[in-house]
């Protein structure tokens, strides 16, 4: 088949896509309704639950706030040490325990017991007790500990404990405290009603992630981590799903009337999914389907095609890598996917020939640069004629004659006799140096200069006579017109991936006009005698260029009156 034909029969088949589409989002839409409706729906039930729990607590809070204002149990506490007689135990029971729920209390002074009613046979000191400071802190108002958080769910009797400070009712002192031991009865009638399904739960659990209780019993005492506790600011959702008892759960919570609790509706979502099931399977045995359909139609149609393509792509990506492999071909083409393969291999080694052509072109071209602007700058010296010369100084006693000749053959040997173009930059600096004490001779004290290289950068090659042609425009057009004497300072540092080598001095500075035609492609027009001194900067800059490429090169900074300092960066090369 054509590759066409092949297309063709591909867009037909591929109208699977809209079939598992649909299905998947009309799954995950109808299972998120679900969940809206099922938190929106939990939401209020939690509501409700908060509401009865307000009002049951709120039933023993009135109770005790009447109780604690009476003079029966204000003498009881301001006198600890007469305990009560059996009249004032009668008063005292029937102001404290005339609602059903609550099961016992006790009237502590100065935190010891003054009197109970319905006490366990060993009871804790009260300071002991985990809500103790929460007491006092709130200095007078009821202060709720459910039996998850109170310890009595440990004890196999699980209370509701309401306890709080009495304060004189004169003075506003402290005087004692009563704690209220509730029935769990109290929240048992509360929780019953709150709607749920077979498998959920309610729960109520305090900002310390501490289940206070739970309507079905299992998991009072336990600790959970639900990350809205630690979070006081929400995203608006009072709902998200999370695993809740190894089980996944729609979880939806409220913060009830007590500032330290929440309540929490628990609901595995496999029993929210249960009437998404069908949708779910059917989209699924779709899939299979139009899966397999594909896996058909890739088995006897599509792979082929793929393959030749995907050849085809491997063979760009090592064209790009410089690497022109051809691509194995199955014989006569046949379709189009085989006169693209052919095409492509016909391509390749038609780029790889012009490639090296200009390549070959290149190298020839840079090599050809290279040597003319070398040939600039190389002295037409004979090394015969210095050695006479030396000679002769030699014999007639002129030691300054000696040593300039002997400074001018080092300095020529670099510049001749040096086949490589790359040089330790510490045959650059001594290249200089020699080129500087034979200016020595000529500009006597005019001007003095330092060197410096540090040990470790040595070592490493740059392109040479690249720092000579620079101090030799710094001694003929900063030095040599100054009246005062000139100092030139060369120095060799370290950057991050490369090596600067930077010449100063304290001449007269370039001007604007001057520093303009260093930029330009035409060397700025100087005299014969300025010409004659070297090839100057641009050239320096332009071998450079060649040899490492365009990061590397030099950078004047100049301004008239302030000196010169150019500085030039090679790349680190090590030997």
């Amino acid at each position: 088949m054509k590759l066409r034909h092949n297309i063709m029969l591909a867009n037909i088949l591929l109208v699977f896509i809209p079939v598992i589409v649909m299905g998947a989002i009309s799954y995950f839409r109808f299972s998120d309704v679900i969940e809206t409706k099922s938190s929106h729906f939990y939401s209020i039930s939690l509501l409700e639950t908060d509401r009865k729990l307000k009002f049951a607590l709120s039933e023993v809070t009135t109770i005790s706030s009447s109780a604690i204002t009476q003079p029966v149990i204000q003498q009881t506490l301001k006198d600890p040490a007469s305990p009560p007689d059996y009249d004032r135990r009668q008063e005292i029971n029937n102001l404290l325990i005339h609602h059903p729920m609550i099961q016992s209390y006790a009237l502590y002074a100065k935190d010891q017991p003054v009197y109970g009613y319905n006490l366990p046979d060993v009871t804790f000191p009260l300071q002991e007790e985990p809500w103790y400071d929460e007491m006092n802190l709130e200095a007078g108002r009821p202060v709720w500990s459910g039996p998850g958080e109170n310890g009595s769910i440990s004890g196999g009797t699980p209370v509701l404990v309401h306890a709080r400070v009495i304060k004189d009712y004169y003075s506003l002192e402290n005087i004692g405290a009563l704690v209220l031991t509730i029935k769990p009865e109290l929240l048992d009638q509360v929780f019953w009603e709150t709607a749920t399904l077979e498998q959920g739960d309610v729960l109520l659990v305090n900002r310390a992630g501490q289940i206070v209780y739970d309507k079905s019993g299992e998991h009072i005492g336990e600790r959970v981590d639900f990350p809205f506790l630690q979070d006081a600011e929400h995203d608006g959702k009072s709902y998200y799903i999370d695993e809740y008892q190894g089980v996944r759960s729609l979880i939806t919570y409220l913060p009830s009337h007590h500032p330290q609790w929440y309540l929490i509706a628990i609901t595995p979502t496999t029993a929210l999914q249960a009437e998404s099931v069908p949708i779910r399977n059917t989209a699924l045995l779709l899939g299979a389907f139009s899966l397999l359909t594909a896996f058909m139609f890739d088995r006897f149609f599509v792979r082929r095609l793929v393959r030749s393509i995907s050849d085809t792509v491997s063979g760009m990506s090592r064209v790009e890598q410089r690497s022109f492999k051809p691509i194995q071909s199955r014989g006569a083409p046949s379709d189009e996917s085989d006169m693209l393969v052919h095409g492509f291999n016909r391509m390749s080694g038609q780029i790889r020939d012009l490639l090296a052509q200009v390549e070959a072109e290149q190298q020839l071209k840079k090599e050809a640069e290279l040597q003319a602007l070398v040939a600039q700058i190389n002295p037409h010296f004979i090394y015969n004629s210095l050695e006479s010369i030396n000679s002769m100084a030699v014999l007639q006693g002129n030691k300054d004659i000696s040593r300039m000749v002997i400074s001018l053959g080092r300095l020529l040997r670099i510049s001749i006799s040096e086949n490589k173009e790359l040089i330790p930059i510490r045959t650059e600096f001594e290249h200089v140096k020699h080129y500087l004490n034979i200016q020595k001779f000529r500009f006597e004290d005019q001007f003095d200069y330092t060197l410096e290289l540090p040990e470790h950068l040595e070592h490493y090659l740059t392109q040479k006579l690249i720092v000579q042609p620079i101090v030799e425009n710094a001694l003929y057009h900063a030095i040599e017109p100054m009246k005062q004497k000139g100092i030139i300072h060369i120095r060799a540092y370290e950057g991050p991936e490369e090596i600067w080598i930077e010449v100063s001095d304290n001449g007269p500075g370039f001007d604007t006009d001057v520093l303009l035609r260093l930029g330009q492609r035409e060397p700025a027009r100087t005299d014969a005698k300025h010409q004659d001194s070297g090839v100057g900067l641009r050239n320096v800059h332009e071998r450079l260029r060649i040899r490492f490429g365009a990061p590397y090169g030099m950078m004047v900074c100049s301004s008239p009156g302030a000196g010169s300092i150019i500085r030039i960066r090679v790349p680190k090369i090590s030997p």
